[in-house]
């Protein structure tokens, strides 16, 4: 008997939690997101540093929820077209709108001027291994785009494909670890064992963004008119996993390292693809939907657009800011108002 009146109390607890969704979810989310960006300031001085923390972590903070995202429908059976929609969404905000406005009305020098005019020094030294490290980012994402639209062909990603996504993924974040030891042990520098403490509390944040998540995903009406319906998944789930990204921009753009912007946005989209896709496609075979060719046009283009301006220029003009944005408004026209 008391067990029964246990499991009522339960039950009761559970339904007033329902009743608070999506609000209550949502707070978890952005709770769990800020928690994750404020450990992150502090890895930043035990090192991981520039554009290793941009690659090698921030992704894990701000990706996390796309890759729990991925695991949710995975695991669930869901559609594998929301997950390229998922993917899609954020990296194209990420490529466009989140390097663009900051380029706008911030300044996105990856050498500073007047570290330019210092010649050569430790701190040009420091600088321009960023900009080499970013160069390299650049080139990862477009090589993992094109692996995606090769491998995607023949109209599906199955098993095979998914393997191949996901080893490829891991044997980057492999390198990427080597070359963080490979940097302290040049500089004479040990990782600090206090790491550990903000890797739990990321860690803990990450448990709580998969629950809101998958609460957030469960709480979506499966049938019905209007924009906030299952139909639209993939752009609702892009637009909510992109704001930890957004936040971590304009923290990093106010601080002065546009290094970190660049590497947090690259490094997120290398979490989508082919992380996120690779995964779900080890549950259940994507077929390739009629948008997929346009996205990868977007995505190849607007990394090509960054590696040019990085590798000729070192900074992103404000004017291709504007640009940057303005496409971005036109990605959400052709894809969201117009039929």
């Amino acid at each position: 008997m008391i067990r029964f009146f246990q499991t009522l109390e339960i039950k009761k607890y559970i339904s007033v939690l329902d009743i608070l969704d999506p609000w209550l979810s949502l707070a978890i989310f952005f709770t769990a997101s800020f928690l994750m960006i404020w450990r992150l300031g502090s890895l930043e001085t035990k090192g991981l540093e520039g554009t290793v923390l941009g690659t090698l972590i921030m992704p894990y903070c701000s990706g996390l929820s796309n890759l729990i995202f991925a695991y949710v429908l995975g695991r669930s059976g869901g559609s594998g077209s929301m997950v390229l929609e998922n993917c899609i969404v954020n990296n194209v905000t990420n490529l466009t709108l989140l390097i663009g406005l900051p380029a706008v009305f911030w300044r996105m020098h990856i050498i500073p001027a007047e570290i330019k005019k210092m010649g050569p020094s430790i701190y040009y030294d420091y600088h321009r291994l960023n900009y080499l490290s970013l160069l390299l980012s650049l080139v990862a994402l477009m090589f993992f785009t094109g692996i995606v639209w090769a491998l995607g062909r023949d109209g599906k990603l199955d098993f095979s494909d998914g393997l191949v996504l996901v080893g490829m993924f891991f044997f980057w974040q492999v390198f990427q670890v080597f070359d963080v030891l490979k940097t302290n042990v040049h500089e004479s520098r040990s990782l600090s064992w206090s790491m550990l403490i903000d890797l739990l509390f990321i860690i803990l944040g990450g448990y709580f963004v998969y629950i809101s998540v998958d609460r957030l995903v469960a709480w979506i009406p499966k049938a019905g008119s209007g924009f906030f319906v299952l139909d639209n998944l993939g752009w609702l789930s892009g637009f909510l996993m992109v704001l930890p990204n957004f936040l971590l921009a304009i923290y990093y753009s106010i601080k002065g390292r546009p290094d970190i912007v660049y590497t947090s946005q690259t490094g997120d989209a290398h979490i989508c693809i082919p992380m996120c896709i690779g995964l779900f496609a080890l549950f259940h075979t994507i077929q390739i939907p009629s948008f997929f060719n346009l996205g990868v046009m977007l995505l190849l283009g607007a990394g090509l657009v960054h590696f040019v301006f990085v590798t000729f220029l070192g900074r992103l003009p404000r004017l291709m800011g504007l640009a940057l944005t303005g496409t971005y408004y036109l990605f959400l026209y052709k894809g969201l108002i117009k039929p």
